[in-house]
């Protein structure tokens, strides 16, 4: 059996910016062939590709969409429509010239939608199409997301439907596809994504005082979240849960990182920070690296928080967690790890935790076990074991 774990074309693999699905592509390839699959990355053709030794298929696309679009404007959309037809023919040529069993498993409706569409039955003879479902919208309820998904997520809705096996990383989504849209329930499997524990860990408190003295926070004490800045991931209503907080404690710093999808919203948070005084406190790292650089401020931070309004899951939590920071998360988010984090109902529940984790020392968590349960090594078995099931 040949995997092809394909690459949706936003950004190249491996990804240098905090680009989830990217780093799911990644890490589930790296580990099915340390089980020994014989996996290959299929993605979008970069000029500075990062060293790698993942065996990585390129599709070339023209020079003007190999730029990755951070504000997801109509230059993403129409990348994403190019990418997925070169990607197509791509994939139609690998098909052309193989006999073995395939398993395409795809991570964006683009991709899969246009493939479905433009690819003859007879060449998926020998092949199976696994989709991810990725996006945060069926995380939400059903009365709240129905319009949009039938007017915005119709080429989502037929991948899932006509996909030979559809993995979801929520319970909510599995419920949304089988009882709202009719999709057999035998073919859906639920496997949340997992966390490198080489990549995030504790680090020696020596080094994590060194590199907050490095950034000039010292003596700062730290609450960190990690996301595309816009209005689903709620930075500017985090910040405002936390204005009379800051106000009575200026020692506090609230770190913030991610892409800017909305420039308007980001300038929304710079002015709110400035009318209520509190702009030392309320700081943009810019885009973080995922691995080294992003572990180091996990390390630094006293909680990372998670507010947004809507997600399928939380990449971060889990990374946060393994690094040995506490995360805060709010009850409106429809999935679940199990323990690992807290979870705030309100907004005076949400300072409570806040005050909390900042003012003791972090509790010595059982990190390695967390790590063990969601290991990539793990996940990657979980898949194999569903792909293997129509070789029998």
């Amino acid at each position: 059996m040949k995997i092809y774990e394909i690459g949706t074309g936003y950004t190249p693999i491996p990804a240098q910016m905090g680009a989830a699905t990217e780093i799911v592509v990644e890490e589930l390839t790296r580990f099915f062939l340390k089980i020994g699959e014989d996996a290959t990355i299929i993605d979008i053709k970069a000029q500075n590709r990062p060293k790698t030794d993942l065996p990585i298929c390129e599709v070339g696309v023209p020079k003007i969409f190999t730029k990755t679009d951070v504000s997801l404007g109509i230059m993403h959309k129409l990348k994403r429509v190019v990418y997925s037809l070169k990607l197509t023919q791509k994939l139609k040529d690998i098909l052309k010239n193989t006999k073995e069993q395939v398993v395409l498993h795809f991570h964006n409706q683009y991709n899969l939608f246009f493939f479905l569409k433009l690819t003859p039955k007879k060449l998926l003879k020998n092949v199976k199409i696994a989709y991810t479902v990725h996006s945060y919208i069926w995380g939400g309820e059903w009365g709240i997301i129905e319009n949009t998904v039938r007017k915005r997520y119709f080429q989502e809705i037929f991948c899932v439907k006509n996909a030979d096996y559809v993995l979801v990383l929520n319970d909510i989504t599995t419920d949304h596809f089988v009882n709202r849209l009719g999709v057999d329930k035998n073919k859906i499997y639920k496997i949340q994504n997992g966390v490198n524990a080489e990549k995030y860990s504790p680090l020696p408190q020596e080094k994590v005082d060194n590199f907050k003295e490095k950034e000039n926070l010292k003596n700062a004490k730290i609450i960190l979240q990690v996301g595309s800045v816009c209005e689903r991931k709620n930075q500017l209503g985090t910040v405002k849960m936390l204005t009379e907080f800051f106000k009575d404690n200026p020692d506090v710093v609230y770190l913030y990182s991610g892409g800017i999808v909305d420039n308007e919203y980001q300038n929304a948070i710079t002015k709110y920070a400035k009318e209520n005084d509190i702009e030392a406190q309320v700081k943009y790292l810019g885009e973080l690296a995922p691995g080294e650089e992003l572990n180091r401020y996990y390390n630094m931070a006293s909680c990372c928080v998670f507010t947004s309004n809507l997600e399928s899951f939380g990449l971060v939590i889990i990374e946060s967690i393994a690094a040995g920071t506490p995360v805060i998360v709010g009850s409106n988010l429809m999935f679940a790890l199990d323990g690992g984090y807290s979870i705030y109902n309100s907004q005076k529940e949400f300072v409570t935790l806040v005050e909390e984790a900042i003012n003791k020392n972090k509790v010595e968590q059982n990190i390695s076990q967390f790590a063990q349960k969601f290991s990539w090594d793990k996940v990657a078995q979980n898949h194999s074991g569903i792909f293997s099931k129509w070789e029998n």
